[in-house]
């Protein structure tokens, strides 16, 4: 119930500011082809660079076309589950497919799951160095309050777990287990620079990717913003709302990013119109093509 809290809430927002929907829908009509043919392409490139990560993510070579295809599939099961859930479990069978134990398919998830967000902080951090002047450095520090409110959550967890390991016995051996694992498999990944390329690159790619494609959309509408201000945006966006559950991030990140831009100076209408492009072009293109890929990857038994 959780996870469909935050599209009830855009629905509710939806319903009481139609104007505004219908408005960025109409605009759509006259965006500029060759633009939408850009965002198409960095989308395509999305795919990639969630397979080159996947790749980084273990030591075994896996097929390319099938590990691409399994992406392209992924996509469309992350839309789907919250929390990227859909995605991994695709990820999880094609790397069981592959002869991966469920051990070591597991902790290269985790591994994925941590490389993401990451990479994401140190892009962010180079665009805090290359283009001071877009954000102020005092608009991203959070408060006293938030930082002990963080710490406080982080020392709530590792207490959560440290007592789970010491009472509940049956977790013991297969947690000891997976970390062991998990620790071994990132460490021989890291002392191969292609694979370090693959999964340190590709997670850092991701958000820039996610941005061109969301500027192209803007661009082809006349968005009066730059490519820096909309990776800014996507970034702060996802790091602010990306805590909230939601398939794909549907929701919450939408409100936020449509926010964010409306902050740089972009009209409201046409930053609405930008995020509708995006989540029409992300989810719904692509969500045929996704489902026959799936059903391919059934029938030739690589899921």
């Amino acid at each position: 119930m959780l996870s469909l809290l935050p599209l009830l809430l855009v629905a509710v927002w939806a319903a009481f500011d139609w104007r505004t929907v219908s408005d960025g829908a109409i605009q759509l009509a006259s965006a500029d082809p060759w633009w939408l043919l850009s965002a198409f392409f960095f989308m395509c490139m999305g795919w990639v660079a969630a397979a080159c990560v996947r790749q980084g993510a273990v030591p075994e070579r896996l097929p390319p076309g099938l590990l691409l295809a399994s992406q392209v599939a992924a996509g469309t099961a992350n839309h789907v589950l919250p929390a990227s859930i859909g995605a991994h479990a695709v990820t999880l069978r094609f790397l069981q497919r592959q002869g991966i134990s469920l051990t070591r398919g597991t902790a290269s998830l985790a591994l994925y799951s941590l490389v993401k967000p990451l990479a994401k902080t140190a892009v962010l951090l180079v665009f805090l160095v290359a283009f001071p002047g877009v954000l102020g450095l005092a608009e991203l520090v959070p408060d006293e309050r938030t930082l002990h409110l963080i710490a406080a959550g982080v020392g709530l967890a590792l207490a959560v777990a440290a007592l789970l390991l010491k009472f509940v016995h049956p977790l013991r051996r297969p947690i000891i287990e997976f970390v062991r694992t998990a620790l071994t498999d990132a460490r021989i990944l890291h002392t191969r620079p292609s694979r370090v390329l693959a999964l340190w690159g590709g997670a850092a790619a991701t958000p820039l990717l996610q941005a061109s494609v969301i500027a192209s959309v803007g661009f082809s509408l006349g968005l009066p913003l730059t490519w820096a201000q909309v990776t800014f945006a996507l970034l702060v966006a996802s790091t602010a709302a990306g805590a909230v559950p939601a398939p794909g991030g549907i929701g919450p990140i939408d409100a936020a990013l449509i926010f964010t831009m409306v902050l740089f100076g972009a009209p409201m209408s046409l930053a609405t119109a930008t995020i509708i492009g995006y989540r029409v072009l992300t989810i719904w293109v692509p969500l045929l093509p996704g489902m026959l890929v799936l059903s391919w990857l059934v029938q030739r038994r690589a899921l």
